[in-house]
């Protein structure tokens, strides 16, 4: 029961906020050393190298450098404006730009948070200046910010890919179509709320410019960030580059678009300000791996992963309750833990019992990263909650979001059973 114990009060930890990384490594250093003394740590080091030698995790901040750029270069309002002046005369046109926009910045930049606080910076005050309901306007955000989780290249689906020793590139191929069903829904639930509700939406008074430019500044807007994704997904997909190999693509190209939208405004001081962003969350990351490694390995030695498989192995239903107790324990961990602790930690128990049941590892992981997308904006502990009040107006209080991003948490559910009933939907591009 040593296992089990180490991993009850490393939850105790971290709901006290103390540091993930050295919460882990700090339990697992004094129980190792407990229960068989420092010989324990001797691999360390090689499980160590044999981490930081694996090619797949360079994709990680490289794609993170790609998202900094991005965000540094104005992408998301640029996009943002365009799309506002483009739909912004139809009832509901700017919560539609706002999905939209959401989606391309999920394919080009795959940083939640940013995106959140970007949607938030920009398109809520023009939604509440037209009297857009705030229910409605802060739900959409939110959602559209989360789509990153989901959509690739997400840095969870790297993440997870090597956790599940899965191919990134399937994971990738995997989420495309239920990422595309989640916009969908979304845009569908929007469109149809708006029309009914025609006052909780109202449209922009048009003003006199001309249709054709505004078609084509918004074409301006989207078809270089478009061309990246094009790049950088589609060499994976059609299996040109590997994961690592198209993320450096992903990095150069930021930079050139970039330039291409900020001229001479964009220098190399742009460059070292998104490098320093970069090691930052990229530190942040292997910190946490580095703890999580330890306490895997004091875990696995204590016996906890043989109770954790002998008991998710012998409930009723097999793979169906394994998958329902798994998914329900990930969602609510999801609302303490970041995607990236959970990814490490309790991914790599549920692992081995996922496959020992049979259950598609690709489809296993697509639903993992769907279900951190859901508890990242379900309330009241989602984190893109917190990232939008951060930035909302003093007007805009904590239970309206709560509210607006209710129906999108059924939406967000739906999608998930979806994929759950008809795993096809994740094979379909394979």
């Amino acid at each position: 029961m040593i296992g089990l114990y180490l991993f009850l009060f490393a939850l105790i930890f971290l709901f006290t906020g103390y540091p993930i990384a050295f919460t882990f490594a700090g339990l697992s250093l004094l129980v190792g050393i407990w229960i068989e003394g420092p010989g324990l740590y001797e691999f360390i080091p090689y499980r160590l190298f044999s981490i930081m030698s694996n090619t797949i995790f360079m994709a990680i901040p490289m794609f993170i450098f790609m998202g900094v750029v991005l965000q540094k270069s104005g992408l998301a309002e640029r996009l943002l404006e365009s799309m506002g002046r483009l739909f912004g005369s139809r009832s509901g046109g700017l919560t539609i730009s706002t999905l939209i926009v959401g989606a391309f910045l999920a394919a080009s930049t795959g940083v939640v948070g940013a995106s959140v606080v970007a949607m938030g910076v920009i398109s809520l005050p023009v939604m509440m200046k037209y009297n857009y309901d705030q229910r409605l306007a802060t739900g959409t955000i939110c959602a559209a910010g989360t789509l990153g989780q989901i959509i690739p290249p997400s840095i969870i689906l790297i993440i997870l890919g090597e956790v599940l020793s899965v191919p990134v590139g399937d994971l990738f191929k995997g989420a495309m179509l239920p990422g595309f069903l989640l916009v969908g829904l979304y845009l569908v639930y929007v469109w149809v709320y708006t029309h009914i509700f025609k006052d909780s939406a109202p449209p922009i008074p048009s003003e006199a410019e001309n249709k054709g430019e505004l078609i084509k500044e918004a074409l301006w807007n989207i078809f270089p960030p478009l061309l990246l994704i094009v790049v950088v997904l589609g060499s994976i997909l059609a299996g040109i580059a590997t994961p690592t190999e198209s993320s450096a693509l992903g990095a150069i190209g930021s930079m050139i678009l970039a330039k291409i939208y900020m001229g001479k405004n964009f220098k190399f001081s742009d460059v070292n300000w998104a490098a320093k962003e970069t090691v930052k969350v990229t530190a942040m990351v292997f910190a946490v791996l580095v703890g999580a490694t330890s306490f895997a390995m004091v875990f696995t030695y204590s016996g906890g992963d043989m109770i954790v498989e002998e008991f998710l192995s012998d409930l009723p239903g097999e793979k169906w309750t394994f998958l329902a107790l798994a998914m329900l324990a990930i969602f609510i961990l999801g609302f303490f833990i970041d995607f990236v602790e959970i990814a490490f930690i309790v991914v790599p128990i549920l692992a081995p019992i996922a496959e020992l049941l049979g259950l598609n590892m690709v489809w296993f992981g697509i639903l993992i990263a769907m279900n951190l997308q859901t508890s990242f904006m379900t309330p009241p502990f989602g984190f893109s909650l917190f990232y939008l009040k951060g930035v909302a107006p003093p007007q805009v209080k904590t239970t309206t979001i709560y509210k607006g991003v209710f129906p999108f948490v059924i939406i967000q559910i739906i999608a998930l059973l979806a994929v759950i009933f008809f795993p096809q939907l994740t094979s379909f591009m394979q």
